[in-house]
């Protein structure tokens, strides 16, 4: 196994300097105000251009951030949804990873901020997703961005729902997706893998983590074995976008999301898989910080920059 990066243990060590608790020792109205915190920067990558507005959504307006760089219109739109496990998360605490990721892909980003659990648990989360997919297809050229090169992605829980908007995009001759982007993402309501053995306490996501966040997230149970929560389970990922997967060596979501790539292989979907195994869950927010990290977030746009072309 490959050791945690240097720079990646500096950064899990200022974390435990602060004395942040874990997220499920936590209320959610605190997890909530200290993740804003922690990953809410004030040294952003600048862009060109960045605007909030919000598109219809199925509850109501859905509020979403749009940014724009140097790539001349019509540019490809990824619909990015942020992490959090479906129950943290803002517009504001993935600003940095957008603005790296509309820079070095060249895409048009809508950055999307779904309803969260428990408030509103699954499958209204998706639900949004699916929306902002569907606004996308149909107005990027307001924003600059091209109809026809709509990719999906996400973090996390956002890779999930990536993930699960493809799906859902096949299975009901929904708005053609272009790629797909699942960075270190959710695709299973399990915890039996080597990596939760391996990875189970962290660093910066745990199995008590995961559990606490699937539990506020899901209605029962039963809703885990359903593939637009858990896209692993799918009967099939034959005729899906081409995708792009990213994993971390040191993150108990490891094996789910090297397993979610292999079957899209197996499927005759087009894959990246790219495998960092001396970092951790969400190495995309801590680029600045961290050279490998920064590295891993140039190789996965220039994958998704040629899916897109």
């Amino acid at each position: 196994m490959a050791r945690l990066d240097s720079q990646v243990a500096a950064v899990v060590a200022e974390v435990e300097r602060e004395g942040i608790p874990p997220w499920h020792a936590l209320s959610v109205d605190a997890a909530r105000r200290v993740e804003d915190e922690v990953f809410s920067a004030e040294d952003v990558p600048p862009v060109a251009r960045v605007r909030d507005f919000e598109v219809p959504g199925p509850a109501g307006g859905i509020p979403v951030r749009v940014y724009r760089h140097a790539a001349s219109p019509p540019a490809p739109t990824l619909v990015f949804y942020h992490g959090g496990g479906w129950v943290l998360g803002t517009l504001d605490s993935v600003d940095a990873v957008c603005r790296g990721l509309a820079r070095r892909t060249d895409c048009v980003v809508v950055s999307v901020d779904y309803r969260l659990a428990p408030e509103h648990p699954f499958p209204a989360p998706l639900e949004d997703a699916y929306a902002a997919l569907e606004w996308a297809t149909e107005h990027a050229g307001a924003v600059g961005g091209d109809p026809d090169r709509v990719a999906v992605g996400g973090t996390s829980a956002g890779g999930n729902l990536a993930a699960a908007t493809a799906l859902r995009a096949r299975e009901f001759d929904g708005p053609d997706v272009t790629a797909q982007a699942l960075y270190y993402p959710i695709t299973d309501f399990a915890f039996d893998t080597d990596s939760y053995a391996d990875h189970g306490d962290g660093p910066l996501l745990t199995e008590a983590d995961m559990r606490w966040f699937w539990d506020l997230h899901l209605r029962s149970p039963v809703d885990g074995h359903n593939p637009f929560a858990s896209p692993l389970r799918a009967d099939s990922l034959a005729d899906l976008p081409p995708a792009v997967v990213a994993t971390a060596g040191h993150d108990p979501l490891r094996d789910e999301g090297a397993a979610y790539a292999d079957r899209l292989e197996e499927n005759g979907v087009d894959v990246a898989h790219c495998h960092y195994p001396e970092l951790a869950h969400g190495f995309l927010s801590l680029t600045a910080d961290v050279d490998a990290a920064d590295a891993a977030m140039d190789e996965v746009a220039a994958n998704l920059r040629q899916r897109l072309e």
